[in-house]
């Protein structure tokens, strides 16, 4: 559960190489509306929804339903799911995530930095929200 109040924003980033990305928060009553976005040209290229739910394995552990929209052409539907999904199960609230992220001329290492990168901010925001 998160022990921050209504109207409240976290702002976090961090960078990795050559770009940085950025994560911002804002607690709305008991839930949470997150945009994560960076890299060359900010954006917003998917969304993803998640409602906790009791787990189907295990009724005694929270996990979450999620569902994605995703600009046609972008690829940032399975971070905006990840992100969502982590989120809503460990803080037990409705999420929402936008997430936007470009890097001009995107190598490999670019494609796998920038999930670690979101998986860090998004673990630095479940511990702020839940100290």
């Amino acid at each position: 559960m998160m022990k921050h109040q209504p109207g409240d924003v976290v702002r976090l980033e961090q960078e990795s190489g050559s770009f940085m990305i950025h994560l911002v928060a804002i607690v709305v009553g008991r839930d949470l509306a997150v945009t994560i976005h960076g890299g060359d040209k900010s954006h917003i290229g998917a969304t993803a929804l998640a409602q906790p739910r009791a787990s189907l394995q295990d009724a005694s552990k929270v996990s979450a339903s999620t569902s994605v929209l995703c600009v046609l052409g972008h690829k940032e539907d399975l971070l905006a799911h990840r992100t969502a999904q982590v989120l809503a199960s460990a803080l037990n609230c409705v999420v929402s995530v936008n997430c936007g992220i470009h890097i001009d001329n995107a190598g490999a290492e670019h494609l796998s930095m920038v999930p670690d990168v979101v998986n860090t901010l998004t673990h630095q925001l479940v511990d702020l929200l839940k100290s």
